[in-house]
């Protein structure tokens, strides 16, 4: 069963339609939006400061969401795909954002709208992401404009096949919260 914990009397909140894996971890101030998912060995910790995930987001295997102690929040828009293993830690990601596998996004940085940041990169404190792009990298560059294409065929994409996968789980009798 997922961990769900309040941290001093403030429990997390989903939305409706929500697939949390039997292992997550979520914990304190964290509020969700409808159709997020939250998979497996994935950590959500809003203990030291809050958490806010819009509609449509999916948090990957082995993913971490956090903060910084009374200094950074974490803020996700809507149809946001955060990948396994990928490290969300005190900053804004605006609607429609993928981040890819491994990635690394710091504190204070912010990703604007219909962007990818890759796999492995890592985005490092106050880091502003232009809309429309795809960022990689150690540190993470722009390396070129992101196009219609890849909006609809991978952001797009991948955000809507979590809504599916998810559906897999909840009809195999997983809690749905």
């Amino acid at each position: 069963m997922a961990v769900i914990l309040p941290v001093e009397g403030v429990y997390p909140k989903m939305g409706d339609d929500c697939f949390i894996a039997p292992n997550a971890t979520i914990v304190g101030d964290v509020v969700m939006g409808n159709q997020c998912s939250v998979w497996f060995n994935a950590v959500v910790r809003g203990d030291v400061n809050s958490i806010r995930l819009g509609n449509k987001v999916n948090v990957q295997d082995g993913a971490v969401l956090h903060a910084t102690y009374q200094k950074t929040k974490t803020i996700v828009g809507n149809n946001v795909s955060i990948g396994h293993n990928a490290i969300v830690h005190g900053c804004t990601l605006h609607d429609n954002v993928l981040i890819g596998m491994g990635a690394i996004v710091m504190d204070n940085a912010v990703v604007h709208s219909n962007s990818i940041i890759a796999a492995g990169a890592v985005v490092l404190e106050g880091t502003v992401v232009q809309a429309g792009s795809i960022y990689a990298g150690v540190p993470a560059k722009k390396i070129k404009d992101i196009s219609a294409e890849l909006i609809s065929g991978e952001i797009n994409r991948i955000a809507d096949n979590y809504i599916k996968y998810s559906g897999w789980f909840k009809e195999d009798g997983s809690k749905n919260l």
